[in-house]
């Protein structure tokens, strides 16, 4: 019964919202008092949504994922291998529902995949993936609660060496790769030295890239076009190539095979993980020793974040002087 009489009145005691809602009582001196509020509350919870009971949440995991992709991902350039990655993950994870899902039943997924050998760095990627998946979906309001991985650290990773090749090894390097039967690797790992350009990027050249001594770089990973000034020398050498053995719009067809062989045969050495991308940071590393601008390096690279380029900062000859000459030891003599 809603209403009935107590010692002060007549007390009501409903709750509007069904048997999850909150619960109210009120006592008034009359019973007519009692019914009139009743009905104003009744009348009320159906224009007060915080009244309402929280309806169940049926969607799995893999359920947001679709929506992400749907509203987002398919705008992405990795879009669909993102939503692969997702998908196996929720499987892994027995896909449950995003409703129940907490930051103990990933931190337990991550240490499995870590324990089978996963590298950390692979996982930070995978917990980025999925904390995007429930950020854009707040944004979109297909999400109304908290994401649940906003508070899980990601694991901390060491920088690695950035290694990069001298001048002879470049020169060992390209002396290989010009006896490849593949007759477009030597240029696209030259462009590459010469420009700071990912391999994926010289290698996907069209003609119309190369005008007025420059390149101009689109499509590329950061999704910023930028154009990088190249020799004359190398600006002829494109053209030519294109002439004699262009395929359609492209300058080459795929060398990344012949450049590994190239390489092994080479006999050079490269710190674990690296292979074409050695180029990328080998003309990074010789821009800044020569001298080169900082921020100048930042817009040839197409980097975002000036964090990015600043791991080559410490090799500008500025930098090595003011060690030399501002180490306390330097002004004692003694070294």
């Amino acid at each position: 019964m809603t209403i009935k009489p107590v010692k002060t009145g007549w007390q009501v005691n409903i709750q509007p919202g069904g048997r999850k809602g909150k619960r109210l009582k009120k006592t008034f001196p009359t019973k007519a008092d009692a019914l009139a509020w009743e009905r104003f509350v009744q009348a009320k919870v159906q224009s007060t949504p915080e009244w309402q009971p929280p309806k169940a949440d049926h969607r799995h995991l893999s359920d947001l994922v679709d929506l992400w992709y749907k509203h987002h991902g398919t705008g992405l350039k990795d879009g669909e291998g993102r939503k692969r990655i997702l998908h196996a993950m929720c499987e892994a994870m027995g896909n449950p529902k995003a409703e129940s899902f907490t930051p103990d039943q990933f931190a337990e997924y991550r240490l499995k995949r870590i324990e089978s050998g996963i590298k950390p760095n692979t996982m930070n990627r995978e917990q980025a993936y999925l904390r995007a998946v429930f950020n854009e979906s707040i944004r979109l309001s297909h999400w109304k609660k908290e994401n649940p991985l906003s508070k899980l650290r990601a694991f901390k990773i060491d920088e690695t060496e950035l290694s990069y090749l001298s001048s002879q090894q470049i020169a060992t390097l390209l002396s290989q790769l010009s006896k490849s039967e593949n007759e477009h690797v030597e240029l696209v790992a030259k462009v590459c030295l010469a420009t700071g350009a990912r391999w994926g990027e010289a290698e996907s050249l069209r003609s119309s890239q190369i005008q007025n001594g420059l390149i101009q770089f689109v499509q590329t990973k950061s999704s910023k076009a930028r154009a990088v000034a190249i020799s004359q020398k190398l600006q002829k050498g494109l053209e030519e190539h294109y002439e004699k053995r262009g395929v359609g719009e492209r300058l080459f067809t795929t060398a990344y095979s012949a450049f590994r062989v190239a390489l092994t045969t080479a006999k050079l050495k490269l710190s674990e993980g690296q292979l074409t991308h050695i180029l990328r940071h080998t003309f990074a590393s010789h821009y800044m020793m020569n001298g080169g601008n900082i921020l100048s390096l930042q817009k040839v690279l197409g980097h975002h974040s000036l964090t990015m380029t600043m791991r080559y900062a410490h090799l500008s000859p500025e930098h090595l002087q003011e060690t030399r000459n501002l180490n306390p030891l330097a002004h004692l003599n003694v070294c």
